[in-house]
């Protein structure tokens, strides 16, 4: 769990983060959403410490991060994986050598040792036998899950994502968010998401914070976003007649109005409908 309390950060006299709060979740896909220019970005900098905020705390698992010695944090970095909005693989290294970068920083396993690690975790995203491969050789998608290879290559308890499905199609950022998912669970790490995908918000949304002018404006998870009466959460999250036509569906799903195949009920349920 992450927890973060009142954090403040300017740039100048640009208020880019304006006293957010908020908990992340175990166990749980953490999703940061808003606007460009509305702090996400920061906001996971600041949590990672790329960033120093103005004021406020950022606690791990109930430890004060912001209050932790350089010594501390380093430790403290060998349980976080990063995965980065364009993947950010060494372009002159081998898949192999990319994924055991980590490793070579934050262990003095053998040689051996770091191979089968690399095999392990390229198993687990589907794609064994890339090893050798560089990464102008692999396709955007590939790069992605050589990237989140890399970043649970040490087992993290702590697993940040920028923009995942940033420059994806469609059908290979649900393959991302899926993976992300599973290894979430699977792990049982805290997962925080910064993205513009509203795809991965309604699929793989557990906890969502979206954030306006610096400031937390909304929170709940992807069930909630469907009944919230939030109208900058409205106006952002359904911009187009599509979206809002979407958002009605799901919600006459939810009230038992008709069926997962689009199907009109008579004898609605009236199940879900009657949430605030």
């Amino acid at each position: 769990m992450i927890e973060f309390k009142n954090i403040r950060k300017s740039f100048g006299d640009k208020v880019v983060l304006d006293g957010v709060s908020h908990v992340m979740e175990t166990g749980k896909t953490n999703l940061i959403i808003g606007t460009s220019g509305s702090g996400k970005t920061v906001l996971q900098k600041c949590l990672v410490g790329l960033f120093e905020p103005d004021s406020g705390e950022i606690l791990y698992d109930g430890v004060s991060f912001t209050e932790m010695t350089q010594d501390d944090r380093k430790l403290l970095r060998q349980e976080v994986g990063m995965l980065f909005q364009g993947s950010a693989l060494f372009d002159s290294m081998t898949v192999e050598q990319n994924i055991i970068f980590p490793l070579d920083m934050f262990t003095k396993d053998s040689s051996a040792t770091k191979r089968k690690r690399v095999n392990e975790v390229l198993e687990r995203v589907n794609l064994s036998g890339v090893n050798k491969k560089f990464p102008s050789e692999i396709s955007g998608g590939m790069k992605k899950r050589v990237g989140i290879a890399r970043a649970i290559v040490l087992n993290p308890k702590y697993l940040f994502c920028d923009e995942p499905n940033s420059g994806l199609d469609p059908q290979t950022s649900m393959v991302i968010d899926k993976l992300i998912k599973e290894l979430t669970i699977e792990y049982n790490t805290t997962t925080i998401i910064n993205t513009h995908d509203m795809n991965s918000v309604m699929e793989i949304g557990d906890n969502i914070l979206y954030l306006a002018e610096g400031k937390k404006e909304w929170s709940g998870n992807s069930e909630d976003i469907i009944f919230s009466k939030n109208e900058r959460l409205n106006e952002f999250i359904f911009a187009s007649k599509f979206l809002q036509d979407a958002k009605d569906m799901r919600m006459m799903q939810a009230r038992g109005e008709i069926s997962e195949d689009g199907e009109i009920l008579e004898n609605p349920t009236n199940g879900a409908g009657d949430k605030k």
